[in-house]
């Protein structure tokens, strides 16, 4: 088999990355999730509702895409 791509490489980690922020919430039922730093992940806390996120993914996510645009 072929080397994969590094776009495919990145691309398959973006997925995982993905799965693993979608479950956060839930997880967070059962573990605490506060001691991570806040840089690695932001977890909002309110009324019953969790949202949690990557600051540094996002990041990373805006400067893959002005990267991508400047290139064109």
């Amino acid at each position: 088999m072929d080397e994969a791509s590094p776009y495919t490489v990145i691309g398959a980690l973006f997925i995982v990355l993905g799965v693993i922020f979608v479950a956060l919430p839930y997880l967070s039922r059962y573990i605490d999730l506060d001691k991570i730093p806040w840089i690695l992940l932001y977890v909002y806390r309110r009324d019953g509702f969790t949202f949690a996120t990557s600051p540094i993914l996002l990041i990373i996510s805006v400067v893959s895409l002005v990267l991508a645009y400047l290139r064109r």
